[in-house]
């Protein structure tokens, strides 16, 4: 694997990294280097539409360590760029992933986020599925923005267990914001914000089945699973954003010089 960084294509602002679900597997093993290296976001509709109007999202995104394409959209998108062997890098993929390749090396894990008792349930879960998996802890955030104390509290928590990984399931765009503000100021190899990864990977939410995560249809199946909390942004959102980046390609076109 190359040590450059991949490939990037802009989507409304947000440089999005073209590379496959094995590649980003691969650059967040090898980032175990016992230093802070920043954030690993995934990129999808709904926060790329939100960094529109949300200039602190859009820095957040464009300043992690991956951009990753976390939904079908954008593979389309990067394809029509050029990017013609990119995959989705869908966050509970490489959550599974990184967490069974890295026993080979003791990779270590701490998992924050979710609602009450979520990130305990997730550590068991994973644990099981994952014989030897070594976890470092697990806690859930506050209702509310940090306070001081609470977020010394957290950073003492991260600094005495010194994980390699740290996975954030704080929900866009909290997460991004979270991990750009303070990825720094936490003794962690990586953060990554892999948002619904908690409630899939913990058994307390079904995942779409594998057609029609492969079809882009994952939208469709959690649309009917939670109308009320997902309706607007996937019947709003997402028709948006298709919107926008058509106009921004056909602009882009246009403003090509002919050869």
């Amino acid at each position: 694997m190359s040590t450059s960084s991949p490939p990037r294509f802009d989507v409304l602002g947000v440089s999005v990294h073209a590379l496959t679900l094995e590649e980003a597997v691969q650059r967040v093993l090898a980032a175990r280097s016992g230093a802070p290296l920043g954030y690993v976001c995934f990129c999808n509709a709904h926060n790329i539409v939100e960094s529109r109007d949300n200039p602190g999202l859009r820095s957040a995104m464009n300043g992690a360590f991956l951009a990753a394409p976390d939904g079908m959209p954008l593979v389309w998108l990067g394809r029509l760029h050029g990017n013609r062997n990119m995959t989705r890098v869908y966050g509970p993929d490489l959550m599974l992933a990184v967490c069974d390749a890295g026993r080979k090396t003791g990779a270590s894990h701490y998992f924050y986020g979710g609602a009450d008792g979520v990130a305990g349930e997730l550590a068991r879960a994973l644990a099981a599925r994952f014989p030897g998996l070594k976890v470092a802890g697990a806690s859930m955030p506050p209702f509310h923005e940090h306070s001081d104390a609470e977020f010394a509290a957290f950073r003492a928590e991260i600094s005495r267990t010194k994980p390699d990984f740290l996975w954030i399931g704080l929900g866009a765009p909290k997460q991004e914001l979270f991990m750009a503000h303070h990825a720094a100021q936490l003794d962690a190899g990586l953060l990554l914000g892999v948002g619904a990864a908690f409630d899939f990977h913990s058994g307390r939410v079904a995942q779409a089945p594998r057609w029609m995560q492969r079809g882009g249809l994952e939208w469709l199946f959690r649309l009917c699973c939670e109308p009320r909390r997902l309706g607007r942004r996937y019947l709003i959102t997402t028709p948006r954003l298709a919107l926008l980046a058509l106009l921004q390609l056909l602009a882009r076109r246009k403003s090509t010089p002919v050869s």
